[in-house]
């Protein structure tokens, strides 16, 4: 059903480094790289990281990613964390979500909140 999501940061640099670790530890790479933006996916760009010379408003979004398992719901988390972000919930299992819902959460360098998740 979507295609392609994307989000708007005030620097783009420092929001691919954020984005290379995080994504990398979930099987995706960066497939676009322009002045005004970069795009994430695995057989396609599907997660747009743009720039548009204005600052996004707070709490202007959220963005869920799919993880193979717990392991690297994990290693995301860890690589988000060095890599810029801030922690918004260390992962673990969320059962009000299901009883199989195991997910960690990150703030970008721009305050949009990253949920990083596995069902497995």
């Amino acid at each position: 059903m979507i295609d392609h999501i994307g989000f708007e940061v005030t620097d783009l640099a420092r929001a691919g480094r954020f984005y290379d670790a995080v994504l990398y530890a979930l099987g995706a790479r960066r497939m676009v790289q322009s002045e005004h933006a970069l795009a994430y996916g695995v057989n396609g760009p599907q997660v747009w990281i743009v720039t548009r010379g204005r600052r996004p408003g707070p709490g202007y979004g959220h963005l869920a990613l799919q993880a193979s398992g717990k392991a690297a719901v994990d290693a995301a988390h860890a690589a988000g964390l060095a890599s810029g972000g801030a922690d918004d919930g260390a992962p673990g299992m969320r059962p009000q979500y299901g009883e199989r819902y195991y997910a960690g959460y990150l703030r970008d360098p721009d305050g949009l909140r990253v949920e990083v998740v596995s069902r497995r």
